[in-house]
């Protein structure tokens, strides 16, 4: 806020106020407590959490409540799923759930391009994610990279292509590196 003192202000006190506190919140263990640190790192006056304990109550939520089909199953129909993991059993209860979420949720609506855009995850290129589009361009999403585009990093490095390309990424990732770098040659 505009009126407020910057965080720099404000660090040592806050610091002080959190000495020997443990730390608690919900997403707190990856998103909470390393901003946290990060920005105390960021005013040069570091705050150590070794000896801290974590309590991340969506983890607790995650680990109590399955997340599994057969939960998902219960929830959704009330039922039992037998025969679980079998590929006949999982498509029909998953057909089941997916109804069951169009009766239980209004705001869902039962045609498939709304359902592709209410499920839609970040616009990714590869499915391990290491590649995504930002402002319509390929852009590495891991690493000394992240956030640049490809094709810059590749004109800038070329031999970060080989190292990626020998290196221990998902078949998938590669192909879509080696499709973005053969769109590059040709252009040249």
């Amino acid at each position: 806020m505009k009126n407020e003192p910057s965080f720099r202000e404000v660090a040592n006190e806050m610091r002080q106020f959190l000495d020997n506190c443990d730390l608690a919140g919900y997403n707190s263990n990856r998103f909470d407590i390393p901003l946290l640190v990060e920005e105390f790192l960021r005013v040069e006056l570091p705050l150590d959490v070794s000896t801290r304990k974590f309590i991340d109550v969506q983890k607790i939520f995650h680990l109590m409540e399955k997340r599994t089909l057969s939960a998902a199953y219960k929830f959704y129909c009330d039922k039992i799923l037998e025969n679980a993991h079998s590929a006949e059993a999982d498509a029909s209860a998953t057909f089941e759930i997916l109804e069951a979420q169009l009766d239980r949720y209004s705001n869902l609506k039962a045609d498939v391009n709304s359902l592709a855009d209410f499920t839609k995850e970040d616009d990714f290129v590869d499915f391990a994610r290491r590649i995504v589009m930002q402002g319509g361009q390929e852009t590495f999403n891991f690493g000394k990279y992240k956030g640049r585009a490809v094709r810059e990093v590749l004109k800038l490095e070329p031999q970060y292509y080989d190292w990626m390309m020998k290196a221990d990424f998902p078949l998938n990732t590669k192909q879509k590196l080696t499709e973005i770098y053969h769109k590059m040659m040709l252009k040249k």
